[in-house]
């Protein structure tokens, strides 16, 4: 192709890359936070609070308030990150035929009929039809999955296109490396059509739902700020017509709306996961999304990638057998067999010396470990046989210093049983021990070898061979695999692996996992299968292979369809689809590769399989302690409330003032962000079942159990109140009376809802310093509040005696006593 035609093409097809999509501009992404009913609550509430002359409570909600533009300003740039790594795979070096000579050009100028050229260790520019290959493989795991390199021969053109995988197809596609041979094509794909590029399309086109929890609290925040306002206005109407004083009555309203707007919601929502993520960060796992801790806590279904995500992503050898016996079993450890040592150092020099292939590579690993090295400089490599399609095996004849000539010889079993002419009755008994070892999942090569001091004749089908024996390759799995498989099925996860590899390799590698048996899927399967069948065939099944990356993503969305909380767990850029659209996506970080990373939600950073395990039992322990602290925040509103209301309705002083108020929520959001965060996990809580995917973070139980609380704490202080009031005690004394009893049964509160079943004395003896520590300092504070004159001149608190803490004390242990009688009655409701 000349270089006029080559930028003609250019202008008409575009850069051989992925689109850039349309950004949102920032004030679009401002407005749409701006609208969000937490955000606009967040703000309200600081209003409130700078209208008071709080500047500090007010300038952090603010903060808050602006951390979450930045929120969500780096999470809508996400899909731009995961779309600029893809263009970095699909744009290298490419050498390709211009006006007549060989030219090396970026990767993004080659356009559609480029004669592209290929040699071992280039990455494929672009998707191409192969004209011409030489003892050519690909490693095509980036987007298949599959573990081994692919054969590749040249097509004719009639040949049809097909998706990557398998040997002996005429194509070679864009980000797949090459790993042996050479070769050239023509460039019939580039960027959004070649089949990286449509990995990537499928991408900018997944948008993940907010989380249930997010949802859900958006709904319960809207719900009661909405009441809590009404409420409000009535109340000072009320009091303004009633008792004439309409500055007062704007106090009361006031205070009735800081006591009722729970704005504590999505500030603790907030602490917990950013507490959880830095809870992670500790097991070596990164958030990228802390939304998604959470929701792990939630999996029902935990999807799995075979290659790089349950095995280690390197080509081993696991098992040999020798020609003289080929029913025994000869294991790597077996160094001291002469046949084992004489099969490897074959198969060594049947190798490139430097090699890029996974098999030659594994080889020369178990070589080294016999002490066998490569040839040295002082051999000499006379004669290279590379893959034929007719012939797919590798000779190669080496002349050492002391003479004659070494022949070695690796391939397909049919192809070396051909080059050493084995007899029916050896064929046969060859045949048994390679399906023996497929049925295990195993890829097979035989290696043959044979010495000679003659000239080589002209044809390698005439070379002296004798079979030496196979060699069954597998990539092996992580040794902490199986556990982490085990605790997955004790707590209720239902584990599916979905592997592009072939389904013999797949299912052996899912009895070393230690998989549940079931049904195996295949791609070409789904394929044929009306969109219900096919879910109703993926609802049933326990493994997939042969899958391509729109298989992976139909899998995991037909889950979700079926109400499932999907995790997905995967290290390739086929994975980086079904990562991003899971409930959950969890990418390797060390093999892992850029685009899997960007897609996540969570990343493993030292590839550990049983971090995932950990990051469960993280994610149920955050939800849980979530659900008791919002608890406990429901049931300690409902004494501020009714203590704000109770002076208006009886005719009373009043209680409690914005003053008051601004001082309890000073309490409430340490207690709820530090101390309720900081609670150990239940005993039972990775041999729970997952909750049920419909269920909410405020159930009735937990909203009734939350009430029944804040209705025995409103009623214990109120008659304190009411008690100190009749018996002629001043009204600033009562108030002070009744204000510390409130926050003694607000610590009260705490203990009953460290734990939906432990009782008050393991509640206490259950460590938390955060607990204690939170207690000492608003201790602390308590006391110079009614010690200090000007603090309590502010509260408008008269002094109180001994006998009067001794009364508030008694009132708070009446509480915790009454509910502790009754909380076993809601315990297992509780905890579901």
């Amino acid at each position: 192709m000349s270089a006029t035609e080559a930028a003609r093409r250019l202008a008409a097809e575009g850069y051989n890359e992925l689109p850039r999509p349309d950004r949102r501009p920032f004030l679009r992404i401002l407005l749409g936070i701006l609208a969000e009913p937490m955000f606009g609550l967040l703000v309200a509430s600081a209003l409130i609070y700078l209208v008071l002359g709080d500047l500090r409570e007010g300038l952090m909600l603010l903060a808050f308030a602006t951390a979450s533009v930045g929120i969500a300003a780096a999470q809508e740039s996400r899909s731009e990150r995961v779309l600029d790594t893809l263009r970095t795979l699909t744009s290298p070096r490419a050498q390709v035929l211009r006006d007549g000579a060989r030219v090396r050009i970026p990767g993004r100028e080659v356009v559609p009929g480029d004669i592209v050229f290929l040699e071992e260790g280039d990455r494929v520019p672009a998707d191409i039809h192969l004209l011409s290959a030489q003892d050519l493989e690909v490693d095509e795991s980036l987007l298949t999955g599959e573990s081994a390199p692919v054969r590749k021969r040249p097509g004719g053109p009639d040949d049809a296109a097909a998706a990557p995988g398998g040997d002996d197809l005429p194509l070679a596609f864009s980000g797949t490396l090459v790993v042996r041979g050479r070769g050239c094509g023509a460039t019939v794909a580039t960027g959004r059509r070649s089949e990286i590029g449509k990995i990537g399309l499928a991408l900018g086109g997944i948008h993940p739902e907010p989380t249930r929890l997010n949802r859900q609290t958006r709904r319960l925040v809207r719900g009661v700020a909405v009441a809590g306002l009404a409420v409000s206005v009535l109340v000072m109407v009320l009091y303004g017509l009633a008792r004439g004083s309409w500055l007062q009555g704007a106090l009361a309203g006031l205070a009735v709306t800081m006591s009722m707007i729970p704005e504590e919601f999505p500030l603790v929502l907030t602490v917990f996961m950013v507490m959880g993520a830095w809870r992670l960060s500790r097991a070596r796992v990164l958030t990228r999304r802390a939304a998604a801790i959470e929701a792990l806590g939630a999996a029902t279904v935990l999807c799995t990638d075979k290659t790089g995500t349950l095995t280690q992503n390197r080509m081993a050898i696991a098992e040999m057998r020798n020609a003289g016996d080929l029913a025994r079993r000869l294991t790597p450890g077996d160094t001291e067999a002469a046949a084992t040592r004489t099969l490897v150092w074959h198969g060594i020099l049947a190798s490139a010396p430097n090699p890029f292939d996974p098999m030659e590579r594994a080889f020369r690993d178990l070589g080294e470990r016999l002490g066998l090295h490569p040839p040295e400089p002082s051999w000499v490599l006379v004669r290279e046989h590379g893959l034929e399609p007719g012939l797919p095996a590798v000779t190669q004849v080496w002349q050492p210093p002391q003479g004659g000539a070494i022949v070695a010889a690796k391939g397909a079993p049919e192809a070396v049983a051909a080059l050493c002419r084995l007899d029916p009755r050896a064929h046969a008994a060859m045949l048994r021990a390679v399906d023996g070892l497929a049925r295990d999942g195993m890829r097979v090569l035989a290696v043959a070898g044979g010495e000679t001091h003659s000239p080589l004749p002209a044809d390698r089908r005439d070379y002296p061979c004798h079979l030496l024996g196979l060699v069954g390759f597998s990539d092996p799995l992580r040794a902490e695999v199986p556990a982490a498989v085990r605790d997955c099925l004790s707590a209720g996860v239902r584990v599916v692996m979905i592997t592009g590899d072939y389904p013999e390799t797949a299912r052996a590698i899912a009895v070393q996992a230690g998989l549940p048996d079931g049904p195996l899927v295949t791609g070409a399967e789904l394929d044929g299968l009306p969109p219900r069948e096919q879910a109703a065939r993926i609802r049933g099944a326990a493994l997939f292979a042969r899958t391509r990356p729109a298989h992976k993503l139909a899998i995991v969305k037909a889950l979700q369809a079926d109400g499932q909380i999907v995790a997905m767990t995967g290290d390739g850029v086929n994975d980086a689809p079904s990562l991003k659209a899971a409930d959950i996506g969890i990418a390797m970080g060390g093999r892992g590769t850029d685009v899997a990373r960007e897609a996540a939600s969570l990343v493993l950073l030292d590839d550990d399989f049983g971090s995932i395990v950990h990051t469960i039992r993280l994610g149920r322990r955050i939800y849980d302690n979530l659900r008791k602290a919002m608890g406990y925040i429901l049931a300690v509103h409902v004494p501020i409330a009714g203590l704000a209301l109770l002076p208006l309705a009886l005719d009373l002083p009043l209680l409690l003032t914005p003053v008051h108020i601004a001082f309890l929520e000073m309490v409430i959001d340490p207690v709820c962000s530090i101390v309720f965060e900081a609670e150990r996990s239940e005993a039972d809580i990775m041999r729970r079942p997952p909750r049920p995917p419909g269920s909410t973070l405020f159930s009735r139980a937990l909203v009734l159990w939350s009430l029944a609380q804040g209705i025995v704490a409103f009623a214990v202080v109120a008659v304190l109140f009411m008690a100190a009031l009749n018996g002629g005690m001043p009204a600033d004394q009562a108030r002070a009376l009744a204000f510390v009893a409130l926050m003694l049964i607000n610590f009260g509160l705490v203990l009953v809802n460290r734990s939906f079943a432990a009782s008050p004395l393991t509640a206490l003896l259950r460590p938390n310093t955060a607990l204690w520590t939170v207690l000492a300092v608003m201790g602390a504070v308590m006391a110079a509040t009614l010690a200090w004159p000007p603090a309590a001149a502010l509260f408008a608190f008269g002094p109180l005696h001994a006998d009067d803490l001794a009364v508030a004390f008694a009132a708070a242990v009446v509480m915790v006593l009454a509910l502790e009688m009754v909380k076993p009655l809601w315990a297992d409701h509780l905890r579901r």
